[in-house]
C-alpha cells in the first residue's frame, strides 16, 4: 500500500526531493517510521527527540486534521492513495 506525504517548502530542504514522497505505510505511525528510516533530517523537524509531533506541525490526512495530542494520531490508519500532509505553523504579529 502506498500513500503520498506531502512536504512543505520550509522542510523540503531537510528531504532532498521537491513537494511530495510516496512510501509504503498502513498508518500514521508507520509513514513516521519510514520518513525517520530514510529522511532523518526531514523526520527530525517534524518530530522531536522523543518521537512526539513537535508543537509548530500539524498533520493532515486527506483534507482532515490530525490532532497531535490525540492519542489516536499515530495509530490513525492509512489507505492506498491517502495524502499525508505536513503543515507548518505560521505565526506573526
Amino acid at each position: 500500500m502506498t500513500i503520498a506525504v506531502r512536504i512543505p517548502e520550509a522542510l523540503r530542504a531537510y528531504s532532498g526531493v521537491a513537494g511530495e514522497i510516496c512510501l509504503p505505510a498502513n498508518s500514521v505511525s508507520a509513514a513516521l517510521d519510514a520518513l525517520r528510516e530514510h529522511y532523518p533530517d526531514l523526520y527530525g523537524s517534524i518530530c522531536d527527540e522523543t518521537g512526539a509531533i513537535r508543537r509548530h506541525i500539524n498533520l493532515f490526512v486527506n483534507r482532515e486534521l490530525i490532532a497531535r495530542q490525540d492519542c489516536r494520531c499515530a495509530n490513525f490508519k492509512l489507505n492506498s492513495g491517502d495524502v499525508l500532509t505536513i503543515w507548518t505553523a505560521v505565526s506573526g504579529g
